[in-house]
């Protein structure tokens, strides 16, 4: 049996769900601004493309521990 998915990625389905946007377009759209710090980018993704907080910290959380780990 798998493991359920915890954390960041637990939101995954809703946001494409919500929003009709693969996650692959957000994380390139995050990864595409200008911006760095994790608030700044939530703040953004609020008030730029409507996600809700909790949405858009789980896609920023998600995206900058993945680029640091690469």
């Amino acid at each position: 049996m798998a493991e359920p998915v915890k954390g960041p990625a637990s939101y995954f389905p809703s946001i494409e769900k919500k929003y009709g946007k693969p996650i692959s377009e957000w994380k390139d759209l995050i990864r595409g601004s200008d911006l760095t710090k994790h608030m700044e980018i939530v703040n953004w993704l609020e008030s730029t493309h409507g996600l809700g907080r909790g949405h858009a910290n789980a896609l920023v959380a998600h995206t900058l521990r993945e680029d640091a780990a690469s």
